[in-house]
């Protein structure tokens, strides 16, 4: 059904009975891929942390029966346009790999962002029970931060994640809705115009690791957050509630993940800004309050993910040494490129005119302007590229 055959092997693996995440990830460190843990036998599968001989039962009798519920799922999934992405394909997110227990396989409808060029996203996340000012701020940001290149990912949901997309949306910008449901069900059903009109844009997507016909059920929201995170190099929470799933998606990041936090106060009379501005006073998040705070902070993440040591930074390089010394061969090239390109933003120019000026291939040269707008050296009007002042070459 035009799915990859790694990806259907990891699809007949997770919609066996007891194989969650954990489990997978075990399974196929100890057996090398699905294909492999599917053919094991009883024995070889006990042998494997967490599966005992009850749940190796399990895997070798589901197998007889979930043929049929693969079928139906890939049929279902070509009818809507959705392709199945395995961890370890090389479109599969990046960043995401990296969290524990990242989902083996996503669904994906629309146009995911990828590694080349780079997709720097950030998370825009708060309450279904916003006020006036919470909507207001998150279409401020999530289109502002769009239109500088970002992606903005959020899940979805009434309130503060709608608003983000949305913002995302009326700035032509990139964004990724993680859904708690299976991509053949809507949630909430009032969003399916707006669902349709992101795939239909071409620069968006919707998101989910369940089967398509899931509902959407309260217990899978918080393993929902958990993408929604692991997508990011940080989480921008607008108007949350002290027990919120926004506060939830902010403790992922910042203890499992390793992502940047930040708020965006709020009255310290409302209720819908209290887990924001607790986050603030507690020192779990950055205060922020324009967008080009967020920029600011994700400059660092940002540069790191580029040179391909984002997980060094975070997880714990061999050396500082080794580090620097990657950074430094990475940033030599770098440079040159980047001077090349502010020389030809001498004059205000369009990419095509770029890419005619500067002789770059275009993705290399999305990657360079992307870093460029985050440090805020160049500006995107429409479709004009143009230096910020101050910002000429040197040297």
């Amino acid at each position: 059904m035009g799915a990859p055959n790694p990806a259907i092997d990891v699809l007949r693996l997770t919609l066996l009975p007891g194989v969650g995440p954990v489990r997978f990830d075990r399974l196929v460190q100890r057996f090398g891929d699905a294909s492999r843990v599917l053919a094991a036998s009883a024995a070889e599968l006990e042998l494997v942390p967490g599966i005992g001989a009850a749940t190796a039962r399990s895997i070798l009798e589901g197998q007889r029966e979930v043929n049929a519920l693969v079928e139906q799922e890939l049929a279902h999934a070509d009818r809507l346009g959705v392709r199945l992405i395995a961890k370890g394909q090389s479109d599969y997110p990046p960043l995401l790999a990296t969290i524990p227990s990242a989902p083996p396989l996503l669904y994906v409808r629309g146009v995911l962002p990828g590694s080349i060029p780079p997709a720097y996203a950030v998370a825009i996340v708060g309450s279904r029970r916003c006020t006036a000012y919470g909507i207001e701020q998150a279409e401020r940001f999530g289109g502002v931060l769009a239109r500088s290149g970002l992606v903005i990912v959020s899940g979805g949901a009434r309130g503060i994640d709608t608003a983000a997309h949305r913002g995302a949306v009326r700035s032509a910008g990139r964004t990724i809705v993680v859904l708690g449901c299976g991509l053949g069900t809507c949630y909430p059903p009032e969003n399916r115009d707006f669902f349709e009109e992101i795939v239909r844009q071409g620069k968006g997507c919707l998101v989910s690791e369940l089967p398509m016909q899931t509902a959407p059920n309260a217990e899978n929201f918080p393993a929902r957050n958990r993408i929604i995170s692991g997508l990011s190099l940080g989480v921008l929470v607008i108007e949350a509630g002290v027990s919120s799933g926004a506060r939830i998606t902010a403790r992922l990041a910042v203890e499992e993940h390793g992502r940047e936090v930040m708020a965006l106060p709020g009255r310290v009379d409302s209720a819908a800004s209290q887990g924001a501005n607790e986050l603030i006073k507690a020192g779990e998040a950055a205060l922020v309050t324009s967008p080009a705070d967020v920029l600011q902070i994700l400059e660092a993440p940002a540069s790191h993910q580029f040179a391909g040591t984002h997980d060094a930074r975070y997880q714990g390089a061999p050396s500082d040494q080794d580090l620097g010394a990657r950074l430094h061969d990475l940033s030599v090239g770098v440079a040159d490129v980047r001077r090349s390109i502010l020389a030809a933003l001498s004059s205000p120019m369009t990419l095509d005119q770029l890419v005619e000026a500067t002789a770059l291939p275009p993705s290399r040269l999305q990657a360079e302007l992307t870093m460029l707008e985050i440090e805020r050296r160049v500006r995107r009007d429409g479709g004009v590229l143009s230096l910020v002042r101050g910002s000429a070459p040197k040297g």
